[in-house]
């Protein structure tokens, strides 16, 4: 099956303070390799609304299965107001793995901080998640896929840490968001589901028990964005000026055509490089603001 369709997740991009501490975590912990690394170009940061952000140093990662997926850390202060979890936009990056348990003593002692032990989730037995926070605030899930729900094909890890599979939408209008990702991005609605959801209780000191409601939106089969909607504590995220945003930064998305109902932040330019592949790029902001490049196939 081709890897590039519409709606494939292409990259996730982090903000975070020190690249050479981070590559200790994401290259020599998980064995991410470098295909790149060099300052962002101020035609880019501009395509993303984020003119602070050129000349800041930028590295992109690859899994060693060769899927063409990628991570990109982007060099950024830490902002003194962010905090993981509690704001809208990119929440978490979900990636697959081998061996989930195993990873967990992995990261023990790094730069990586567990806020979510692996442990099966009732009611979702397809997979088993483990939460960490990086440096840079930055939430991944590693989850390690056991099958494949009723809905969509998971996909079983092909090296011990693969590519993002899923990324996770934190929002205050769940039904608002899937109508934009569905309407504008020409994705399909999946399965919804209301769990316990510890991550989000603990976040907020909420009652352990207190329900949330999760929306999967895909294409078909493939799984791309978990709409959560978010209590209402929550706030918008705190960036500096003229920046990425902190933590999960930005996704990247394959389409079949830029010909969308978006407002792009610049017009379509063609791009080099391993992940654009000089294909025409553009990016938009999201209805929780949140910002979705997009790499037309």
């Amino acid at each position: 099956m081709r890897f590039d369709t519409h709606g494939r997740i292409k990259c996730g991009t982090v903000s975070t303070p020190d690249i050479d501490a981070a590559l200790a975590d994401y290259r020599d912990l998980l064995g991410l390799e470098v295909v790149d690394d060099a300052p962002v170009g101020e035609a880019l940061a501009a395509s993303w609304g984020a003119p602070a952000s050129a000349r800041q140093r930028a590295v992109l990662l690859q899994p060693r299965s060769g899927a063409a997926s990628f991570l990109r850390l982007v060099e950024a202060p830490l902002h003194p107001d962010f905090r993981p979890t509690r704001t809208f936009g990119w929440a978490a990056f979900e990636l697959t793995v081998k061996g989930v348990y195993d990873l967990a003593e992995r990261v023990e002692g790094s730069g990586f901080e567990i806020i979510g032990p692996p442990k099966p989730i009732e009611g979702l037995p397809y997979f088993v998640p483990m939460q960490v926070i990086g440096r840079g605030g930055e939430m991944l899930y590693f989850n390690e896929v056991a099958m494949d729900t009723p809905s969509s094909d998971l996909p079983k890890a092909q090296s011990d840490i693969d590519h993002i599979f899923i990324v996770i939408l934190a929002t205050p209008d769940r039904e608002g968001s899937v109508r934009h990702l569905k309407e504008r991005l020409k994705l399909d609605e999946g399965g919804s589901y209301t769990l316990n959801y510890t991550m989000i209780n603990k976040a907020f000191g909420l009652p352990d028990g207190t329900q949330s409601t999760i929306t999967m939106v895909q294409n078909g089969r493939l799984p791309i964005v978990e709409v959560d909607g978010y209590p209402e504590a929550a706030t918008p995220r705190a960036a500096h000026q003229g920046m990425l945003p902190p933590g999960c930064a930005m996704v990247t998305l394959a389409v079949d055509s830029l010909d969308l109902d978006l407002d792009f932040i610049g017009a379509p330019q063609r791009r080099d490089g391993p992940l654009y592949a000089g294909r025409r790029v553009a990016t938009a902001r999201g209805s929780a603001g949140e910002l979705i490049e997009l790499i037309e196939l």
